[in-house]
């Protein structure tokens, strides 16, 4: 059986100048924040370990100095590859104040990294990210002045250009799961998702590392049936028992969560939307279809689910990229944990699903447009905010549909009862701009793959031609030329008569 042990003893063991891979996801999902937690304290209290190159897919924490931000500390890390880093701010300061080595990747091709550095494999190669900021000819991940090495290059194979995401050795792999057995197996059954713990546990073992995982639980038996093992112990060294282990952010357990229970003939899907965000995702929920294969991204579009039942209107197949399917998503800091799910993937698996073409309509924010269709969600206002799983949904989605206010910060709408618009008061920041200052979807690779484009907004509605972004369509109430042309900073097409 692998050794159990004291969080604090598996702290004190990790070297300076350590590359570690984490596991987990936002609103503490497979988060093993009692380790990270001793992990800090002892950084805090010794000065080790320092100068650490930490490696994570999603974002982990719960913006409050859970998570990632448990290595928020000047000196503590040297290197941060982070998919998604929003729910640790202070770790965006290290990375703001060019403290840190900052660097940003599809969440997707992260995973995967894991998975081939964990069979030995020399990385991964891709069209993920091509035109992206992930792409060397836009800065390979790097975001900021301190981050210098070509962590991505772009290769040429079998007649076609590529990216080549490099691999590197894990010396420290930190996982969570809900029990360990006798024979050191351990399961995720009692978890709202798997994420990527085996392919982190691999990437940590087969690399000559040592993997370390928290659990809720030891069972004195072996886990019955076997399939419910998720990480076997052959890849586990050690192993730290935190019986006050939550589930999510949200509470201990719930079987209702984790999938343990069979849903009632009839379910609900949340609260709908209200205000602006109703107006928005009234509108994206005309575009659904009988018979396909939907995503949902983390902000405006996770509303779409309760509003479309509210309408009436079916959603025959559903995902998210943490690995549920037709779950009734709980949305806002809980993205990526659901109600009911009908199956529970690792995300590994998940983005295989994803990046093959999978998806036949995405629904995903948007933070700013611009002229060529490009969109940015990665680098908003001062902070690196991440792709998380944007890039590899949307580059092989059949159809993308980018959801999001016209402006931010201030704006007031209404909509009447006859569905007219009124404009109350404008934002300050205007979302629809010459050239975004990170280029998180590429509307040049769209158009080359056939991708079908739409844009939409409370206000006014947008599709993506060879000549760049067209107006097609405005709100009831809405003033075409006040509230829309002026609003712009350049002309776009317009496909009706003004």
């Amino acid at each position: 059986m692998v050794k159990l042990s004291k969080a604090r003893e598996i702290a004190e063991k990790i070297p300076d100048e350590a590359t570690l891979a984490l596991s987990g996801s936002g609103g503490g999902l497979l988060e093993a924040d009692y380790i990270l937690q001793a992990i800090e304290n002892c950084f805090l209290e010794t000065g080790h370990p320092k100068n650490i190159t930490l490696v994570h897919a999603l974002g982990i924490g719960d913006g409050k100095g859970s998570g990632v931000g448990r290595f928020a500390h000047k000196g503590m890390v040297r290197r941060v590859v982070g998919g998604h880093w929003s729910w640790a701010p202070e770790m965006q300061k290290l990375a703001r104040n060019n403290e840190i080595e900052a660097y940003s990747l599809p969440a997707g091709m992260i995973q995967t990294l894991f998975r081939e550095i964990g069979a030995g494999r020399p990385g991964v190669i891709s069209s993920t990210g091509l035109g992206t900021f992930a792409d060397p000819i836009h800065g390979g991940g790097k975001c900021n002045s301190r981050a210098k090495e070509e962590i991505v290059e772009r290769v040429h194979f079998a007649g076609e250009e590529l990216l080549w995401y490099k691999p590197f050795e894990v010396d420290v792999a930190i996982v969570c799961g809900s029990a360990l057995d006798v024979n050191g197996n351990i399961s995720t059954s009692r978890e709202a998702a798997d994420i990527d713990v085996f392919s982190v546990a691999l990437a940590g073992h087969n690399s000559g590392g040592q993997v370390f995982a928290q659990v809720g639980r030891v069972l004195e038996t072996g886990i019955c049936p076997a399939r419910l093992v998720c990480i076997p112990g052959v890849l586990i060294d050690e192993v730290v028992v935190y019986k006050e282990q939550q589930q999510t952010s949200a509470g201990v357990y719930d079987p209702i969560i984790s999938g343990e229970r069979e849903p009632p003939p009839e379910i609900g899907v949340g609260a709908p939307p209200e205000g602006v965000r109703r107006i928005v995702c009234a509108r994206a929920a005309e575009e659904l279809q009988a018979g396909k294969s939907v995503n949902f991204g983390f902000g405006i579009p996770d509303g779409i689910p309760a509003l479309a039942r509210e309408l009436g209107k079916n959603i025959d197949w559903m995902s998210v990229e943490q690995g549920l399917h037709n779950a009734e998503l709980l949305g806002g800091a809980l993205f990526g944990a659901g109600r009911y799910p009908q199956a529970i993937l690792s995300s590994n698996d998940q983005f295989d699903f994803y990046n093959g073409g999978g998806v036949d309509l995405a629904f995903l924010g948007m933070g700013q447009i611009d002229r060529h269709g490009n969109v940015n969600v990665s680098w908003i206002g001062e902070d690196i905010v991440g792709p998380g799983g944007f890039i590899d949904i949307t580059q092989s989605a059949k159809k993308v549909v980018f959801c999001g206010t016209f402006e931010a910060k201030g704006l007031k709408v209404t909509q009447n009862d006859d569905g007219r618009i009124s404009i109350q008061q404008y934002g300050e920041i205007g979302k629809i701009v010459e050239e975004v200052r990170h280029i998180t979807f590429s509307g040049n690779r769209a158009l080359e793959t056939g991708q079908q484009v739409l844009y939409i907004t409370e206000r006014a509605v947008f599709d993506l031609t060879s000549d760049g972004i067209r107006l097609i369509e405005i709100s009831p109430g809405v003033d075409l030329q006040r509230d829309v042309l002026e609003r712009i900073p350049f002309e776009p097409l317009i496909a009706f008569q003004a």
